[in-house]
């Protein structure tokens, strides 16, 4: 008759080399380090493999539009008929094109300048001084950010109206405004908590007032950090639909005329504003990275 090996008692271990009953050489114990092995490499390559989808992701739509902007004019611009330059030699050829690209550059403009000068006094105050109602202050400016354009559109259009305010470009600038300044708080605010205080410090020393400390010693070193507000807001502001649609009027930005074409096929002329205008951002943040740079670099010298 056969006998079973009774198991060690407890709390004594197996003697070194032995094995225990059910034990198999190269079992689930030695496929540990080969399983530990390949999630490394699937760790390795899941970041690049997932980054490079997402950026394809996101360069796919451009793309397209960047080369359906050299496709033959027709009716409809929704099928590709051939190359041609004739697109860029006259962007303006589809009608009411231009005027309403000219109506959201103004718009732009206009409104990232106020928001920008509003923006950046209230990002220093919040940076820089600590006063009683700081949170409630930062929570308000947050607030556009969360709140759905939908609701912001038809909040400020009940305000208007109220208020007997005619539609059209000056709602449409206070409209950008409001979320703008949003923008253009949070951005420079994270640049002034970085700011070393004892310069400033250093100004007042030197019997320096409060307007020429701010505008001789931080407003230049808050220069990047307005560069990207700046081109942030404009971005968002030439780019706005929803709150544009509920406050414009008949007033017709290039978003609403986009909107409007869409239904017949985008002619060619708008994919050339649109990728010239892709073309103008992408050079804007190239050099205001490269000032960036040149700035810190310089610092770093001077330490």
């Amino acid at each position: 008759t056969t006998t079973t090996p009774a198991p060690p008692p407890a709390g004594r271990s197996t003697p070194a080399g032995s094995l225990t009953p059910g034990h198999v050489p190269g079992g689930p114990a030695a496929a540990g380090p080969a399983r530990s092995g390949l999630g490394r490499a699937i760790g390795r390559w899941a970041i690049p493999v997932l980054g490079g989808l997402a950026f394809i992701y996101l360069l796919v739509p451009i793309a397209y539009i960047f080369v359906f902007s050299f496709n033959q004019p027709a009716r409809t611009n929704l099928t590709w008929r051939g190359f041609t330059w004739e697109n860029w030699q006259d962007p303006c050829g589809a009608p009411a094109v231009c005027e309403s690209v000219q109506t959201s550059l103004q718009v732009g403009l206009v409104a990232t300048a106020i928001a920008l000068v509003l923006g950046t006094l209230l990002a220093y105050g919040l940076g820089r001084y600590a006063f009683r109602f700081r949170d409630a202050a930062g929570f308000l400016i947050f607030l556009p950010l969360a709140t759905p354009e939908v609701v912001l559109g038809a909040s400020l259009l009940s305000l208007f109206l109220n208020v007997g305010m005619q539609l059209g470009f000056w709602s449409v600038v206070l409209a950008h405004v409001m979320f703008c300044m949003s923008f253009v708080v949070v951005t420079i605010r994270a640049r002034v908590s970085t700011l070393d205080p004892r310069l400033e410090e250093a100004g007042r020393d030197l019997y320096g007032s409060p307007a020429q400390v701010f505008l001789r010693v931080t407003l230049p070193q808050l220069v990047p950090g307005i560069l990207a507000a700046g081109l942030l807001s404009f971005a968002m502001s030439f780019d706005d639909f929803i709150i544009t649609n509920f406050n414009s009027g008949t007033l017709e930005t290039f978003p609403k005329f986009v909107y409007v074409a869409a239904a017949r096929g985008i002619p060619a002329e708008a994919n050339v504003i649109g990728s010239a205008m892709f073309l103008i951002a992408l050079v804007a943040v190239v050099v205001i990275q490269l000032v960036s740079w040149q700035r810190r670099r310089m610092t770093a010298g001077a330490r």
